[in-house]
C-alpha cells in the first residue's frame, strides 16, 4: 500500500548569487522524505528555472511551500517573485532556524544541509503563509538605505578631505571636487528627507503611528520610519525575543560543558540597519530618561563594560517600540511600568518595559 502524501515543501538557503535548494515530503504515517537537491542562480533567469524544476518534481495535488529564512535584502526579489506568481511562500526569521538546526543529529553545516533543515522544518511545523510588504513601508525602507548609503559615502569623503589638508602641500582642486561630492551627498540626504516627510504626511495612520512613537526618549522620527520600515510593521514579529534576534541584538556565549568560555557578544546576525538606527537613540535615551539611565548605570557597574549597557539599552528602546505600536497608546515617561498587550505576546501576559 503506498504511503499518502500529505504536503510538500521547498527549503531554500538563500545567498547573494545562488539559491539552494531542497524539496522534501511528508507522508501519512509523518514521515519525512528529502528527496531532491539543486543550486541555481539567485536571479531571474534562475528563478524560471527553478519553478520548471518543481513542476516537473512534485505532484499537482499539493501546492508546494517555499520556505526560506529573512536573510537581509537577498531573499526579497525572490520572494516577491514567487508571491507574485500565487507560489505559497514562507518567510523565517533566522534564529528559529538556527535554533532548530541544534536539536537535529546532523552538525555539519553546510548550504546544502542548512536548506535541508529548512525543508524539515516546513514540513514539521504548520507555518504561517507570508504576504508582500505593504507598498509604503518597502519604499521607506528603499529611502532610508539610499539615505544610509550616502552618509556613509560622506563621512568617508570627509576623513578625505581631512587627510588632504593635513598634507604639506594639499592639491586645492583635490579638495574643490571633494567639497563639490559632499554639497552633492547633503543635496541628495535633503531630497530624500523629503521624499520620506511626504510619504509619511500623505498617510493619516502611520503619520499616527510615527508621532506615538517618537513619543519614547531618544527616538527621532527618522529612527521611527527605519525600524517600521525594516520590520514591515513588525509583520514577522511574535514576541520580544524574536525581535532582538531579528535586529541581532541578542546575547551568544560560548559554551563548552558547563564552562563559559570568551565575552558574550551580541549575535549581530539580524538586520544590521535596525542595530545601526537603535545606536545614537540609545545615547540620548541614558543621558535624558531615568528609567534607561538605571538600565545602563546596573549593568556597568555589575561589569564594568559600557558597550554591553549600551546594547542592552537599545534592546529595551526596540522592545518598547514594538510595544508602543501594538498598545496604541504614547510612551509615558514617568511611570516605572507599562503593561504589554496581548500584541506583543499573544498570551495577554503583563511585563513591565524596565524589566532586564
Amino acid at each position: 500500500m503506498m504511503k499518502k502524501i500529505l504536503k510538500e515543501v521547498l527549503g531554500v538557503d538563500i545567498a547573494q548569487k545562488e539559491l539552494v535548494v531542497t524539496v522534501g515530503r511528508m507522508f501519512d504515517d509523518l514521515s519525512i522524505d528529502l528527496y531532491a537537491h539543486k543550486v541555481f542562480k539567485n536571479n531571474e533567469a534562475g528563478f524560471v528555472a527553478l519553478l520548471n524544476w518543481i513542476k516537473k518534481l512534485t505532484s499537482n495535488e499539493f501546492k508546494v511551500r517555499f520556505v526560506m529564512e529573512a536573510t537581509g535584502i537577498y531573499h526579497q526579489k525572490f520572494a516577491f517573485y514567487l508571491y507574485n506568481h500565487g507560489r505559497e511562500v514562507t518567510i523565517v526569521l533566522p534564529n528559529k532556524i538556527s535554533n532548530y538546526i541544534r536539536t537535529l543529529e546532523n552538525k555539519t553545516i553546510t548550504d546544502k544541509s542548512c536548506s535541508e533543515a529548512i525543508a524539515q522544518f516546513g514540513l514539521e511545523r504548520n507555518l504561517d503563509q507570508w504576504h508582500k510588504p505593504k507598498k509604503i513601508f518597502h519604499k521607506l525602507q528603499q529611502l532610508t538605505r539610499e539615505r544610509d548609503q550616502i552618509v556613509s559615502e560622506r563621512v568617508t569623503v570627509k576623513n578625505q578631505v581631512h587627510a588632504e589638508k593635513s598634507e604639506v602641500e594639499p592639491n586645492e582642486r583635490s579638495l574643490q571636487r571633494l567639497n563639490e561630492r559632499i554639497y552633492l551627498l547633503n543635496k541628495q540626504e535633503k531630497e530624500i528627507k523629503a521624499d520620506l516627510e511626504m510619504i509619511v504626511n500623505g498617510d493619516v495612520n502611520l503619520n499616527t503611528e510615527i508621532k506615538r512613537i517618537c513619543s519614547i526618549t531618544g527616538i527621532g522620527k527618522l529612527t521611527a520610519i527605519i525600524v517600521l520600515a525594516e520590520t514591515n510593521g513588525f509583520e514577522l514579529i511574535r514576541n520580544k525575543k524574536q525581535l532582538t534576534s531579528y535586529a541581532g541584538l541578542d546575547v551568544k556565549e560560548k559554551q563548552s560543558g558547563t564552562s563559559v568560555k570568551g565575552k558574550p557578544k551580541i549575535s549581530k546576525k539580524g538586520n544590521r540597519h535596525l542595530r545601526k538606527a537603535m545606536y545614537l537613540p540609545a545615547l540620548v535615551a541614558v543621558k535624558h530618561d531615568k528609567k534607561f539611565g538605571e538600565i545602563y548605570l546596573r549593568i556597568v557597574s555589575k561589569d564594568g563594560i559600557k558597550m554591553k549597557a549600551l546594547v542592552a539599552v537599545q534592546r529595551k528602546l526596540l522592545e518598547m517600540v514594538h510595544v508602543i505600536y501594538k498598545n496604541k497608546q504614547e510612551y509615558q515617561k514617568e511611570y516605572s511600568a507599562l503593561k504589554e498587550s496581548s500584541a506583543l505576546n499573544l498570551k495577554d501576559q503583563d511585563a513591565t518595559l524596565a524589566s532586564s
